[in-house]
């Protein structure tokens, strides 16, 4: 009676520390996801219809990236909220670049009209190159965004929510001027199919978005720049004492930010064949959200670019099968509220976890 009192014991604290070992693992979000999936599919059969995952999948890269400049802000400790607006800024500048045709109706009282747009198009209308130099252009603009965020956050040390609050207001306001709140059409048939067209079966916007999030998984995992990047996120004071250079180091990250959300406008901007001043103003509950859901903290100092990548696919599968079950638009922001408040809780249970075991395994040792 004794053994098999025992042997009970045992399996039940077998069953406790599997538990408890996916709960603390690094993949518990992916593994909550594809068991969210699964459970989905008897009440919505047509999420896994082809055309459907497809549809997940496109809706995937542009966030990912976007989501992943956002990380490298986090791990500071800060935020960036203008990056919604510097994907409006950056789609219409872009675009304004490479579309061969404006209807002077239209467009004649834009402050754009005769000296970067007229009736025959923008300056790169028709050229080879329009599609290559108008995305690095977008790119350019929002790294130097991001530069101006990161500037006044380092070198005055103003709160980074009011900084780039100020910024985004600024920006969608600039970018509804530019085109008088106008859609940018006529775009070279090469730029849309950088959105919706893939290269044998890979699409080519994710490998756009798979070469910038190996790059940035290489700077947060090999590089020291990525240690400095942790380091100022966990302590700034401490790492500025140890000779980190914090200034440096949160410009780049808001750089990167700036740089990410104009990559992930070049992406939404080509899927819709046109360039939208208002492109990204509702997408940063998202952004933040897939982030923090993969395990990103709001407080600093621990975040990955795979875990990015797991909470954006969540968010992702969350947003598309709450549109399969038909529900109206307020009842999908409350559900993405409740889930990403969830998704705090669970951190700062982790959290608390990790720290009780790491105490209890440093006094057995």
């Amino acid at each position: 009676m004794s053994a098999l009192k025992s042997e009970t014991h045992r399996q039940k604290k077998s069953a406790k520390q599997i538990i408890q070992g996916v709960f603390l693992s690094e993949y518990f979000i992916l593994i909550m996801s594809l068991i969210y999936f699964v459970c989905v599919i008897p009440l919505a059969p047509r999420i896994i219809s082809k055309s459907n995952l497809l549809n997940l999948l496109s809706n995937l890269w542009p966030l990912l990236v976007i989501a992943i400049g956002q990380t490298f802000v986090l791990l500071l400790g800060g935020i960036d909220l203008s990056q919604v607006s510097i994907i409006g800024v950056t789609s219409v500048i872009g675009t304004a670049l490479m579309s061969s045709s404006f209807d002077p109706a239209i467009f004649e009282g834009t402050p754009l009209w005769g000296w970067l747009i007229n009736e025959n198009g923008g300056p790169l209308a028709g050229s080879a190159a329009a599609v290559p130099v108008s995305i690095c252009v977008m790119l350019i603009i929002g790294t130097l965004i991001g530069l101006f965020n990161g500037f006044f956050v380092a070198k005055f040390k103003m709160p980074p929510f009011m900084v780039t609050l100020v910024t985004q207001m600024f920006l969608l306001s600039f970018a509804i001027y530019l085109t008088q709140s106008r859609n940018i059409m006529g775009l070279p048939e090469s730029f849309s199919a950088f959105g919706r067209k893939s290269l044998g079966f890979i699409p080519y916007a994710a490998i756009f978005v798979v070469v910038i999030a190996l790059a940035a998984h290489f700077i947060l995992a090999k590089m020291v720049l990525g240690k400095w990047i942790y380091a100022t996120g966990e302590n700034e004071v401490a790492s500025i004492v140890s000779g980190v250079p914090t200034k440096k180091v949160t410009l780049f990250c808001y750089a990167m930010s700036g740089f990410c959300a104009a990559a992930g406008s070049a992406i939404y901007s080509a899927r819709l064949g046109m360039g939208r001043p208002t492109l990204g103003e509702d997408i940063m509950m998202d952004i933040v959200g897939a982030a923090i859901i993969g395990g990103t903290s709001l407080s600093g100092g621990k975040g990955k670019v795979i875990w990015t990548l797991f909470g954006v696919f969540f968010f992702t599968l969350l947003f598309n099968t709450l549109n399969l079950f038909n529900l109206s638009y307020f009842t999908i922001n409350i559900v993405k509220g409740l889930v990403i408040l969830a998704a705090a809780f669970l951190d700062v249970i982790r959290t608390k976890l990790m720290t009780r075991m790491s105490i209890v395994n440093g006094a057995g040792v």
